[in-house]
């Protein structure tokens, strides 16, 4: 058992680095959630998830009810997809996606018909205690819940159990550390209730009895709001607490908020499981009460709409599909100032090229910047070390540029690469403005791209060795089959030769007499002649 005590504040920094922002929360916290109104024509990206596109069940032309299954899961890591209103499908066709290379990708477009008429949904489960919990992660793999922090992971994938890593504590991350960020926010001063049963529900699905929900001290009403609904609960079996953690960025990052909470870190290269933690976003929380207890898949979403370029700051719920300009539309539009638009945070996000892509499940936040950054040249590295001095994981971010934009792939990986989590500190304090975490994004594609041939190049000399060793036993079979006939031909007694004698001659002379007749009898017959006799 992890010897927690309840509502314990852990001390600061708890992690290496990190920095201390303006949160710029307040702007969009200020107004309360709404839904957003039902636009006519939804866009559902069949790729909104870490892993394989769902495969989609529904043609042009069906109508569709909403919560209704319109693309199924393909592959070990994936996620199926669910009709967020009813309508009819229109098309099917390549759309463009919000992603930072700005390439269209394959989605099911419908256009709604208003009626918001649900379709048939599984049957709650109440009694979710009472099921196994493979049955449990069964539910949410068919509910379409990813993480809903901005990774979108499939959920169900993250709860199966790894052999020889039994799990023994759920973390629960309300820490919301990017700024402008506040879905989660206002998540939990809106539905705290559903989070905390959500956890209990996730709980189940890990078999681990201890949870814990951190929430960053920069959000007092959400912190108070789940305090109240974890002292109202009763988890038999379960111990939840609240653990409310310094404002600093990145605390909200899993390894980070791991070795806040636990001061326990991940091993390098490694996961939370390996140290039996796994972590999930308040929000899949969410998701995962109203998929079991409900039958709800997910469907929506809450997303921040903020920043100096738009006219009233302030998060909704949206349902996925909608268009980002119509999103924006009803958060009073843009300003004139407006110049850059972000999907996500300013550390982490990205600039979408347009705003006529649709909202994703990963979509957690739209920043329209009042001024896009001035485009200045990097100068040279002047190994002034800051970029050591704020990164969280404790890397040597200069080392790391110096191999990536070498391109020495290989030494980039020894200097830990990968336990990179791009959270842009290094990038943020350079004097130089060097784009630091685009050269580390550049090489990890790279490594992977070689890991990729690696595995092919494996995988032809395996079928080649394969073809080859086939071919050698068929050759040997071939060669064993002959030498056994030879054998055999080689025992087998000999025939003995029939006796000569004149009964024999004889027989001899009378069959070449009878054979002479027929041939004289065939003869005639051909000629129109009477047999013929023999002299």
């Amino acid at each position: 058992m992890w010897p927690f005590s309840r509502f314990r504040r852990p001390p600061d920094p708890g992690f290496p680095g990190g920095l201390r922002l303006a949160d710029h929360k307040r702007e969009s916290t200020a107004r309360p959630v709404r839904p957003v109104a039902l636009p006519a024509e939804l866009v559902l990206a069949l790729s909104q998830h870490r892993g394989a596109p769902a495969r989609p069940l529904v043609a042009v032309g069906q109508a569709v009810a909403k919560g209704q299954l319109l693309a199924r899961a393909e592959g070990a890591i994936s996620a199926p997809l669910h009709a967020p209103s009813s309508g009819t499908v229109v098309a099917l066709e390549d759309r463009p996606l919000a992603h930072p290379s700005g390439l269209r990708g394959s989605c099911l477009v419908i256009a709604t018909d208003g009626q918001e008429r649900w379709g048939p949904l599984p049957e709650p489960w109440p009694d979710y205690r009472q099921r196994p919990a493979a049955q449990l992660r069964q539910r949410l793999h068919g509910a379409g819940i990813v993480g809903l922090g901005g990774a979108a992971f499939p959920t169900a994938v993250k709860l199966h159990p790894v052999p020889h890593r039994a799990p023994q504590l759920l973390i629960v991350n309300g820490a919301e550390c990017e700024p402008y960020i506040s879905c989660d926010d206002m998540l939990m001063r809106t539905r705290p209730g559903e989070i905390v049963e959500g956890t209990a529900i996730l709980c189940h699905g890990l078999g681990v009895a201890q949870a814990l929900i951190a929430v960053e001290d920069n959000k007092p009403e959400a912190a108070a709001a789940l305090a109240a609904a974890l002292a109202a609960g009763h988890w038999p079996g379960l111990e939840m607490e609240l653990h409310i953690i310094p404002t600093r960025y990145p605390s909200g990052g899993e390894r980070q908020l791991i070795q806040l909470l636990t001061g326990r870190e991940v091993p390098g290269g490694g996961l939370p499981a390996d140290i039996g933690v796994v972590c999930q976003n308040v929000a899949t929380a969410a998701a995962a009460r109203d998929a079991v207890l409900t039958g709800r898949p997910l469907i929506s979403r809450y997303v921040t709409v903020t920043g100096e370029g738009v006219a009233e700051p302030q998060v909704r719920e949206v349902l996925l599909g909608t268009p980002v300009n119509q999103l924006i539309q009803q958060c009073g539009g843009y300003r004139d100032t407006a110049r850059q638009l972000l999907m996500g945070g300013p550390m982490m996000g990205f600039p979408l090229a347009h705003d006529r892509v649709p909202v994703v499940k990963s979509c957690n936040c739209l920043l329209v910047h009042a001024a896009a950054p001035a485009a200045q040249p990097a100068s040279p590295c002047i190994r002034c070390g800051a970029c050591h001095e704020v990164c969280p994981v404790g890397l040597l971010p200069q080392q790391l540029y110096w191999h990536a934009q070498a391109r020495e792939l290989e030494r980039a990986r020894d200097y830990q690469l990968f336990d990179c989590i791009e959270c842009g500190c290094c990038a943020s304090v350079c004097p130089s403005r060097i784009p630091l975490v685009q050269y580390y994004r550049f090489a990890k594609t790279e490594l992977w791209q070689q890991q990729r041939e690696q595995r092919q190049a494996a995988l032809a000399r395996d079928r080649h060795q394969a073809r080859q060793a086939r071919l050698a036993r068929e050759q040997a079979e071939h060669a064993a089959r002959l030498q056994r006939k030879k054998a055999a031909l080689a025992a087998a007694p000999a025939t003995p030769a029939p006796a000569v004698g004149v009964s024999s001659g004889e027989d001899r002379q009378a069959a070449i007499r009878a054979a002479r007749q027929r041939a004289r009898q065939r003869k005639a017959a051909r000629a129109g002649t009477g047999p013929g006799t023999d002299d």
